[in-house]
């Protein structure tokens, strides 16, 4: 690696440590384009998120079936990072292959890219059998949090009720499994109420929970989540989304005759203030 991009890295990981260990959660959007992300920056955020629902739906690809390769991902949140100077944690899916070798692989193409952290999920990317079998999930993620380890902020996460399986019994023993494996985060979105998330908290404390907002229309104050013990609070796809659904309302409006719908965006000029020359 690059002194200079190793020196980097280290800062940018010791930075987004440093957040998950203050006693109120704070939010970490999550971007999909350099103005997406400059723009995010200027909000205020401290640290951000890649979206691989963003990424593959922004290139005409599906999300979560290694449509995106691992190159292409890391190389996406890098580029994010670089282009907002924020720390920025990799949405990588499954680590990019079934084997505990394929997450450790992601670990250190991660680190290398500069990145401050990343997410290892418990997903397949084969609808017919979507989650790994418990064994296999911890190993996956005990291999990566070996590679992690006082590197790069690791995050185990399952995603058992966003792939048909409500099962919190079954969550939290995942979830307090990759905790014990080494797992910096812990990660359930989909989760269905606060009593859920409460019990997450519970299982896995004292390590950090990350709760996933925007996935429905029904949302938590970050007041409460912080008071319950929620330590970090992503969007995923959720602002993205919210972008394109503004273009749908304009270009509705566009095809009924009016043009105003294409007027009151942000300005070229104010868009190319935020961005190097």
């Amino acid at each position: 690696m690059n002194i200079g991009i190793a020196g980097a890295q280290r800062a940018a990981y010791e930075r987004f440590r440093a957040l998950h260990e203050r006693p109120e959660a704070f939010v970490m959007p999550n971007a999909w384009d350099g103005l997406s992300a400059v723009l995010l920056k200027r909000a205020g955020f401290e640290a951000l998120g890649s979206t691989s629902l963003g990424l593959a739906l922004s290139l005409g690809r599906q999300d979560g079936c290694h449509a995106v390769s691992r190159k292409k991902a890391v190389a996406h949140a890098a580029f994010l990072s670089r282009i907002s100077g924020l720390p920025v944690n990799g949405d990588l899916e499954d680590g990019f292959g079934p084997a505990p070798e394929d997450c450790v692989a992601t670990v250190r193409a991660s680190i290398e890219a500069g990145l401050a952290g990343l997410g290892i999920e418990d997903t397949t990317a084969d609808p017919a059998r979507p989650i790994h079998d418990f064994d296999r999930a911890v190993a996956r993620v005990r291999a990566a949090a070996a590679a992690a380890s006082g590197r790069i902020l690791l995050t185990g996460r399952t995603d058992n009720y966003i792939n048909g399986r409500p099962d919190l019994d079954d969550t939290i023993r995942r979830l307090s499994a990759f905790a014990e494996a080494g797992a910096d985060v812990l990660y359930a979105p989909g989760l269905p109420n606060m009593d859920a998330i409460v019990a997450v908290v519970r299982a896995v404390a004292p390590k950090p929970v990350n709760v996933l907002a925007g996935l429905s229309g029904d949302s938590v104050p970050l007041s409460v989540l912080s008071a319950a013990g929620v330590r970090r609070v992503s969007l995923g796809g959720s602002l993205y989304r919210r972008a394109m659904t503004a273009l749908v309302e304009a270009a509705s409006a566009l095809r009924e005759g009016d043009l105003s719908a294409a007027s009151g965006g942000i300005s070229i000029d104010e868009a190319a203030e935020l961005l190097p020359g």
